[in-house]
């Protein structure tokens, strides 16, 4: 293994070693972190075979902490509906009308990003577009589920217990394909 001085060390080996794809050449790639460290990290100068297209931008933090915060707000909204279900308490009714004008702030920003991501991305079709329409279907059937709890009383049930179901799953798969998306490799 060639060895750049200032580069890498020998506590890198191990690691370049695997990066490596059929004997490449490996480089270094300098990143800052959010307050501005230099990070190094060592890729190899051509992708793997079974690599596929870089379809558009990843999240960024401020976008995945708005996705991931929408996803425990659909879901006590679900958990309060189901208390309410089982209660009669109206007080859990109100608990899921307010957990779900979270939900919707929230997944209404990350959608808004999702958008301005979608129309910066070089290719318009694959995970970002998909994730982009399941965030949108989710964010339109929680705003039908906001109006289901704006009803009075018992009226909210069984349809808002059984809407909450439907967007809280809605919402964990969009999550997890959104932020797969920021979890992958160099992009």
């Amino acid at each position: 293994m060639q060895q750049h001085p200032g580069r890498l060390s020998r506590s890198t080996e191990p690691f370049v070693a695997a990066l490596q794809v059929n004997n490449a050449p490996v480089h270094s790639v300098r990143r800052y972190d959010l307050v501005n460290i230099t990070t190094t990290t060592d890729y190899p100068m051509h992708a793997p075979a079974n690599a596929g297209p870089v379809h558009g931008i990843r999240p960024g933090p401020f976008h995945a902490i708005l996705l991931g915060g929408s996803v425990p707000l659909f879901l006590g909204a679900l958990l309060s509906d189901y208390a309410y279900y089982q209660s009669h308490q109206i007080q859990w009714s109100n608990f899921a009308s307010w957990l779900l004008a979270g939900a919707e702030l929230f997944s209404g920003l990350a959608l808004l990003f999702a958008l301005i991501n979608l129309l910066r991305a070089r290719h318009k079709s694959g995970p970002p577009l998909t994730y982009f329409l399941l965030l949108l279907v989710t964010w339109v059937l929680g705003l039908i589920n906001s109006f289901q709890h704006a009803k009075d009383a018992w009226a909210v049930m069984p349809a808002g217990l059984v809407m909450s179901i439907i967007v809280t799953v809605l919402i964990i798969i969009t999550a997890w394909i959104g932020l797969k998306q920021r979890s992958g490799g160099p992009q």
